[in-house]
């Protein structure tokens, strides 16, 4: 099989320090010169078949581990940057972009920002009258968007982050069995910091007294939700060094986006300190993802358990490449992150074809789909409805719908896909991205026209929409 050319020189760099390696220890070990690894560790020279080979062979990695994420996460983003009518006269080929993902990520990344800005500012423009519109100020990103994009194109994997708490919850005996009582002492013989039942009446889920030492957890939270909180207490004192190198490099441009990112950063540590990386990647394999059955062996939550198993992506032991979104009833995405080829939009709302909609409809069910994008992948999806909080009959209970999935050709190491027709094309509901830049012409769920289509209106004729698609 002819092996194209791949700029991979992140995640070759990744491989190596991952292995605490030297480019020259490194080179050596795959027998290239440091000159020919520093310059693949640059994305200045593709790497070679023989090079991916004795990558393969001296670190036990799957070839396509290093050949897909991080590029398919940048073109989706960059594809639907440039399929704005701001850029009508332009329509770049596949290739074009993926010649600007891989050779100049810094470049698509700046024009995704741009891109980003522009439509911030045109939208409040859109809102207010013209005289005043015509003052308004130039809108840069949001510190929240700032640190999703973030985590966004680290492939939501923080190796130096994710090895301190696995190394932690190794010396703590966390993973399957009693992860409280563990974490509460540890809290306390290591950190001075007694933990205690809140009062009837505080809403706080976790309240942390610096001076008095004592964390306080609300006790009608479910029980995922307070292991959870002491051990983000503990990536406060035990993960601070770390989270502070990281923050510091990352180049955020306000101090609202580094205590976000600095937020994200110590509740990444506390999912992987509860639920440790490679005993839970083995754990998934032995129970081919059943959710529920990882969410009762490791004493965590299900969106605890589906979104840890969208962040295994360590370089040389990567779980299955899967897509995790969780969606208010507005629909609003309010967490997302894919692995996969399918890419979440990242303006307007999701396809309304998807199943994950439909887990309202029926909570406490996992509900299953075999899906088609209009690129022709296919997809098993799966969504389930979760209820947030405690407190009692008139507490406030928010509901959220988690959608999880994969590629069809990584469908049999899941349970839920066992006596589905995978093989029958039929069975795949069609599905796009986001209406705005989804092609399909005769979709009658489409909420609003594509953004690079023209519109046809006959008044002699009606359909499933008020209009007609043109074909180009």
């Amino acid at each position: 099989m002819a092996i194209g050319k791949l700029y991979i020189g992140r995640k070759v760099r990744e491989l190596r320090e991952a292995n605490r390696a030297t480019q020259g220890q490194f080179a050596e070990r795959i027998g290239i010169s440091t000159s020919y690894l520093n310059q693949i560790e640059n994305n200045q020279r593709p790497v070679s078949a023989a090079v991916l080979l004795a990558l393969a062979e001296k670190f036990q990695i799957d070839i396509a581990e290093l050949s897909a994420g991080e590029g398919d996460r940048l073109l989706s983003a960059l594809s639907e940057a440039l399929n704005d009518p701001l850029f009508e006269t332009y329509s770049p080929s596949l290739q074009e972009l993926k010649l600007v993902a891989q050779n100049a990520p810094g470049l698509a990344h700046a024009l995704i920002t741009c891109h980003q800005a522009y439509r911030r500012n045109s939208e409040q423009l859109a809102s207010i009258d013209d005289t005043i519109g015509r003052g308004a100020s130039f809108v840069e990103t949001t510190p929240y968007e700032e640190v999703r994009d973030f985590f966004h194109f680290v492939d939501n994997y923080i190796h130096e982050i994710d090895t301190l708490a696995e190394t932690l919850a190794a010396d703590l005996g966390l993973g399957e069995g009693d992860n409280h009582t563990a974490l509460a002492a540890h809290l306390e013989q290591r950190h001075g910091v007694r933990v205690v039942r809140g009062v009837a009446g505080d809403e706080a889920i976790r309240r942390f007294d610096p001076r008095a030492r004592v964390l306080t957890l609300n006790p009608y939270a479910p029980a995922p939700t307070r292991d959870f909180q002491l051990a983000l207490q503990i990536a406060q004192f035990h993960a601070r060094e770390e989270i502070d190198r990281i923050v510091g490099s990352a180049g955020f441009r306000t101090e609202e986006a580094v205590e976000i990112c600095r937020l994200g950063l110590q509740n990444y540590f506390a999912g992987a300190l509860i639920l440790p990386y490679q005993s839970f990647l083995k754990a998934a394999r032995e129970l081919r993802h059943d959710i529920e059955l990882l969410a009762a062996r490791f004493g965590a939550s299900l969106e605890q358990v589906c979104h840890r198993l969208s962040t295994l992506q360590r370089p040389g032991q990567k779980g299955i490449p899967i897509f995790f979104a969780r969606i208010d009833r507005a629909g609003n995405i309010t967490k997302r992150h894919s692995a996969a080829k399918l890419q979440f939009a990242r303006f307007g709302a999701a396809c309304p074809l998807w199943n994950v909609h439909q887990a309202f409809e029926t909570p406490g069910r996992i509900i299953r789909q075999l899906a088609e994008t209009p690129d022709g992948v296919r997809y098993l999806c799966l969504a389930t409805q979760i209820t947030k909080g405690g407190g009692g009959y008139r507490a406030n209970h928010p509901r959220y719908a988690l959608a999880l999935g994969c590629e069809i050709s990584y469908a049999d190491a899941f349970v839920y896909a066992d006596d589905m027709d995978l093989g029958n094309r039929t069975a795949f509901d069609p599905i796009g991205i986001s209406c705005r830049i989804c092609e399909r012409t005769k979709c009658a769920s489409r909420a609003v026209p594509p953004l690079k289509r023209k519109l046809i209106v006959d008044h002699d004729m009606r359909g499933s929409l008020p209009y007609r698609l043109s074909e180009s």
